[in-house]
């Protein structure tokens, strides 16, 4: 018997804002080439991501039917934008809603979030914008979420949605496989299989990204529970958000929230038990990763350099602009050689490379780096010679939009070291993706890149890595692990351990 036909509305509006960067995220952050997307085209934005996975199992069903709501691509300045202005938040969300409303009637729609936005004066944002889209879809439509697991979110999303998924590991490996499971489970809800019953508990515990990799303990046993809770219980999905810290809104912090096919009872069970067992872990889960200081970190490289553990990684998780100079200002003063440092960010520099016709074997003499806010640091100078000029790691693959627009240089300098000056935040995830820029990171001893976790996709997780070594500057900045040194204005620090003396749970 054919099924009846079924219309989802698909939508996105991502975004992990840094609200103590001192700049804010405006409209025209989110317009560039091939942003916002409609249609097709935004369908498509995401092929091996959140999008890419709910449009190909959506299409396996018969008889449903995707239409591409007209949606912002994301903030060309990646995860170092501050907070979102209320105008840009308002913005995009009017015209998604006016879309939505002119290509109805729907019988579900698709959201894919992040979980960590930050707008001025709007708390919650993506439970607003849930909100919005429940009020212009109908009462009896059904919602569904993806998100980010650096989520600061509650169970005010779910108020106006039904259903939630949220990637599980870190680095993200899961997108896909949470937009998969998206579609299949709501389009189950909307033809009467699956009936969403959700439950949400939020221990208070808050940690910084660099502490979340979810390859170690006890960050892998905490997913490793969620995961068998899904393969011994019928329709349980579980979702586990680590919390950002680095946003200061009123919903911070780890959360768990559990979804089950009509069955209250065990969605509040399995909620209770993920939420008491991180809080059994809480301070494994704080203390339990060695993050050094810059300097201490490039000695340790050299002693690994003379032992033939290479190659090295020098991670810096702290850079939240990708303009801080530290790492390269301490490779510098130390003298370290056969370095790849990849990137400092500096718009302005790049602007005026540009303008002057930049081409390889150019002399360089510049001041780099710095600028945008404290946590950067002052300029370095770097004398050298320019090496390669591209378009931006993803160019080679003929890659549009935001990144694939970008003008990126690299420059020769020291003894055997490279520098590579993008104009915004890049976390290199694998070596390869040097080679879109000309560079061929086998040919280097070190790597010193601006990445938390996401890095050990290509670095570590494959065994490229010989070395590798978390660093962060001595000062307590904005992406330190220090967070009592950060100046939270909405979030209460107190009220979470590790940094409230009368923190207990439940």
């Amino acid at each position: 018997m054919a099924t009846r036909p079924v219309r989802i509305a698909c939508m996105r509006f991502s975004h992990e804002t840094v609200t103590f960067l001192p700049y804010d995220t405006t409209t025209d952050d989110f317009i560039y080439e091939g942003s916002p997307a409609r249609g097709e085209a935004l369908l498509s934005s995401s092929p091996r991501g959140y999008m890419g996975g709910f449009v190909t199992v959506a299409r396996e069903h018969a008889n449903v039917e995707l239409v591409g709501i007209e949606s912002p691509l994301g903030s060309k300045r990646g995860s170092g934008s501050g907070w979102i202005t209320k105008e840009a938040f308002e913005h995009f969300l009017d015209r998604m809603v006016a879309d939505l409303k002119a290509q109805a009637p729907f019988d579900g729609a698709y959201l894919s979030l992040h979980g960590a936005m930050g707008v001025r004066g709007i708390p919650k944002p993506e439970s607003i914008i849930a909100r919005r889209i429940r009020e212009a879809i109908g009462p009896d439509a059904f919602i569904v979420g993806t998100f980010d697991p650096h989520g600061n979110e509650d169970e005010e999303f779910l108020r106006y949605a039904n259903l939630a998924f949220t990637i599980k590991y870190y680095p993200h490996y899961d997108g896909y496989l949470q937009g998969e499971r998206a579609a299949r489970t709501l389009i189950r809800s909307i033809r009467g299989d699956y009936v969403p019953t959700t439950a949400t508990r939020k221990p208070p515990i808050i940690t910084p990204s660099v502490l979340q990799w979810t390859g170690n303990s006890p960050w892998m046993d905490l997913v490793q529970r969620a995961l068998v809770w899904e393969a011994r219980e019928t329709d349980v999905y579980v979702n586990f958000y680590y919390g950002f810290a680095f946003a200061d809104v009123v919903d911070a912090g780890m959360t768990f929230q559990v979804m089950t096919n009509g069955d209250p009872e065990l969605a509040n069970h399995i909620a209770d038990d993920m939420a008491q067992t991180a809080w059994r872990l809480r301070e494994e889960l704080y203390y339990g990763t060695e993050v050094h200081s810059i300097a201490d970190g490039i000695g340790m490289a050299k002693e690994a350099i003379t032992a033939g553990a290479v190659p090295v990684v020098l991670a810096d998780h702290s850079d939240r602009s990708g303009a801080a100079i530290w790492l390269l200002d301490q490779v510098i003063k130390q003298k370290l050689s056969n370095t790849l440092i990849g990137t400092v960010a500096d718009e302005e520099t790049i602007e005026t490379l540009r303008k002057r016709g930049v081409k390889p074997g150019d002399p360089f003499d510049m001041m780099v780096g710095g600028k945008l806010d404290v946590s950067a640091g002052d300029p370095v100078r770097v004398v050298g010679t320019v090496h390669t000029v591209s378009g931006g790691i993803g160019s080679r693959n003929g890659r549009t939009g935001a990144a694939g627009a970008q003008l990126w240089v690299s420059v020769k300098f020291g003894d055997g070291n490279v520098l590579v000056i993008s104009p915004y935040l890049h976390q290199v995830t694998n070596p390869e993706s040097f080679l879109d820029i000309g560079l061929n990171p086998d040919d280097f001893s070190v790597i010193a890149i601006k990445s938390r976790v996401h890095f050990r996709r290509g670095f570590d997780d494959n065994g490229y890595a010989k070395t590798i070594l978390l660093v962060e500057p001595d000062q307590p900045f904005l992406g330190t692990i220090r967070l009592e040194a950060l100046e939270y204005e909405h979030l209460k620090l107190d009220q979470f351990y590790p940094f409230g003396e009368d923190v207990t749970y439940p």
